[in-house]
């Protein structure tokens, strides 16, 4: 049989709600059911189950057909693996023309909770795999922050691709601490003592006034982050039983209060509310910086920029986990997933089937499979030194490895070498991992709001808008509550009104 297809022209067109939704049913009932020899997860002629998966490829090319980490693939899953590759540039629209043709494979990676994903899972087009889960030694090891949040009306459509829950962190340099005597903040006011002091104390020692505690940018992660530290919400929080939005919340308020502080203050750039997010970095290589609250990964990248001008400018840059604050230590997640991997039901028919596939990506988890599809294998894609890993750097070789990575779920954890880690990039792990502890779920996450579908970037707009405004200044309290109150007019009471009527069905 033929493993590979790849995708590469077809026409985009939009497809209509109403038109998916129909060739959806139709490929669900009795009468729309398709050949067996099209998809789906069937017997090979050597007994072998067989699986036929959509991915995104995100190089030029696609693996060739019957590789040898393919091979290695089917031997250690006893299983006919047919990968349908599909240009990342393009995905969206082949995964809407796929599902409106009613002849989808056995697993789709889903690159998002679309409308269309969302229409074609509640039209019952994909298997739910919530009451499995627990049956298999990885997959049962699934975050419950991270299946929330995947989930579409509290229900688990597909098996989320792992990333870190517990990414954010603050960016600090730590030479800068050194050099003022200075030790590594941990709580809310200690981290305004350092920034003020990176701010007014010559932390570079050039004996001019020229620099930043915070380095902000238009970007409103670092706000969200930072808020949550105060004690507000993550989006979301619940009150008596209702869900209330962060912004309505007192300690919402009093983060602004202390932003605003720091812009009056000059100890964040006073241009923040239109630098590109892009220069963060940037501001503090060159040493107009000295803290940045984003992911904390960004450390690394900042370490790698200085050590690229400075090869001996070593230890300059550290990574501390989120501040202490008057609630404690409290963290705001990412979604912790990039898109999941969905079943679909035309193409696995049976629970038996079901079954088996989820036995499958179950053994994706393995240590032995993630090194098999991320790395490749030994001796051809890579060779082992020490601890870590060297990848060869032969073109050819690893052709087979591209897109193979997109069917990895990373679920309980990512396991196997890789390539050789820094210091820093060990201790930006380790935070990441230890953050999971303190990260604050969003308990409207799964919720699907129509009002938002419609009007969220509007909403979304004003506050954000009357938050940077009242930062600098341009507002007081009295006109961040006129904000407030036009968000509610122009649809926020509507909104929220929704949200709590899909939560308490939720709970039911």
């Amino acid at each position: 049989m033929r493993k590979s297809k790849s995708t590469l022209s077809y026409s985009v067109k939009m497809v209509s709600t109403a038109f998916l939704v129909t060739s959806l049913l139709a490929a669900c009932s009795p009468g729309g059911e398709q050949n067996s020899a099209e998809s789906g997860t069937q017997k090979s002629p050597d007994s072998k189950s067989q699986i036929s998966i959509m991915v995104p490829n995100f190089a030029a090319e696609t693996p060739a057909d019957n590789n040898a980490v393919l091979q290695k693939l089917e031997e250690l899953t006893d299983t006919d693996v047919e990968f349908q590759w599909v240009p990342s540039s393009s995905y969206d629209d082949k995964f809407n023309i796929t599902l409106a043709s009613g002849k989808l494979p056995s697993v789709m990676v889903v690159l998002g909770k679309t409308p269309s994903f969302i229409n074609a899972a509640r039209s019952g087009a994909f298997w739910e795999l919530g009451p499995y889960l627990k049956d298999y030694p990885n997959l049962s090891g699934a975050n419950e922050i991270i299946l929330n949040n995947a989930s579409i009306d509290g229900k688990t459509y597909g098996i989320y691709r792992a990333r870190a829950l517990g990414r954010n962190g603050v960016s600090i340099r730590k030479d800068w601490l050194d050099h003022l005597g200075l030790e590594a903040p941990t709580t809310i006011d200690e981290f305004y003592k350092v920034m003020k002091a990176f701010t007014e104390n010559d932390p570079d020692g050039n004996g001019k006034k020229d620099t930043y505690g915070l380095i902000a940018s238009k970007f409103n992660g670092p706000w969200d982050i930072m808020q949550v530290w105060f004690g507000a919400p993550n989006g979301w929080g619940e009150e008596n039983g209702k869900l209330i939005p962060a912004h309505t919340t007192p300690e919402y308020l009093e983060a602004l209060k202390f932003f605003r502080q720091l812009y009056a203050e000059g100890i964040v750039n006073q241009d923040f509310a239109v630098m590109d997010a892009t220069k963060m970095t940037d501001l503090m290589v060159n040493g107009k910086g000295g803290v940045m609250v984003d992911v904390a990964d960004n450390a690394q990248r900042v370490e790698a920029k200085i050590l690229e001008k400075d090869p001996n400018h070593t230890d300059a840059v550290d990574v501390l986990p989120a501040m202490v604050g008057p609630e404690g230590h409290r963290d705001l997640p990412t979604s912790g997933y990039a898109g999941m991997i969905a079943i679909s039901k035309s193409g696995v028919k049976t629970e038996e089937e079901l079954k088996k596939v989820l036995a499958f990506l179950d053994k994706l988890n393995d240590e032995e499979l993630q090194m098999l599809m991320s790395s490749g294998l030994e001796g051809t894609h890579y060779e082992k030194k020490d601890d870590y890993i060297v990848p060869t750097t032969d073109k050819q070789k690893l052709r087979d490895l591209n897109g193979t990575n997109q069917i990895l779920m990373f679920i309980p954890e990512t396991r196997g070498l890789t390539v050789e880690q820094t210091p820093l990039r060990k201790k930006v792990a380790e935070l990441q991992k230890e953050n999971e502890s303190i990260v604050i779920p969003n308990p409207g996450e799964p919720l699907i709001s129509d009002v938002y579908a419609q009007k969220g970037p509007q909403l979304d707009n004003i506050i954000n808008d009357a938050r940077t405004k009242f930062i600098v200044g341009q507002i007081d309290e009295k006109g961040l509550q006129d904000a407030f109150a036009l968000w509610e007019k122009n649809g926020g009471t509507e909104y929220v009104a929704e949200v709590n009527k899909l939560y308490a069905e939720l709970q039911k």
